[in-house]
């Protein structure tokens, strides 16, 4: 991870309550995850999608957030004692060119990839351990900013998914993004 890495500091407007009436968190993730679940988050920044996956898995789910910054990883803790879900949240620092998260294999049941995938070193890499810590039938939202990538950039990143082992699912409507739901075959 780390080709354009969105600045730390950034990563308090990403949370303001503003983005929120754009991109509603809920309505965005509820479609598929469930309590219970195992979901990986690389690129959470300072938590804008993790709290709520904290709350959709509820006390017995899991939610293991991946970033290669430590200031964003340390707000986001913050935030998640502060909203009371810190002990469903696994707050992990990733090396730039690797999430991480062989000790996963298998045992992922929806990742997010939320405006994240064009970040990193190499979005093949990114897919094949994604894939390699995924459930089989486990579910990827695959989601990246039209203002930062391109439909020919968007359709590189569904190629490298499907050489993982990934197959579109769906094409959800996300404001101001290009999406995709991925199933790992």
């Amino acid at each position: 991870m780390g080709k354009r890495v969105c600045p730390w500091w950034l990563g308090y407007v990403l949370v303001s309550p503003w983005r929120r009436w754009r991109e509603d968190p809920r309505a965005i993730l509820a479609p598929y995850v469930r309590a219970g679940m195992t979901v990986l988050e690389p690129g959470p920044g300072m938590g804008f999608f993790t709290l709520e996956l904290a709350r959709l898995v509820g006390p017995k789910g899991r939610v293991i957030a991946v970033d290669v910054q430590s200031r964003m990883l340390e707000r986001l803790k913050r935030r998640a004692a502060k909203a009371g879900v810190a002990e469903r949240i696994e707050a992990r620092q990733a090396a730039a060119d690797s999430m991480g998260v062989a000790d996963l294999a298998a045992s992922v049941d929806f990742t997010l990839a939320f405006a994240v995938v064009h970040e990193m070193l190499e979005a093949s890499v990114f897919f094949a351990e994604a894939a390699a810590a995924s459930k089989p039938g486990a579910l990827l939202l695959l989601a990246e900013p039209s203002g930062h990538v391109n439909q020919a950039e968007f359709d590189a990143e569904l190629q490298a998914a499907a050489a993982a082992g990934f197959v579109v699912v769906d094409r959800p409507v996300i404001r101001r993004s290009l999406a995709a739901v991925l199933r790992k075959s």
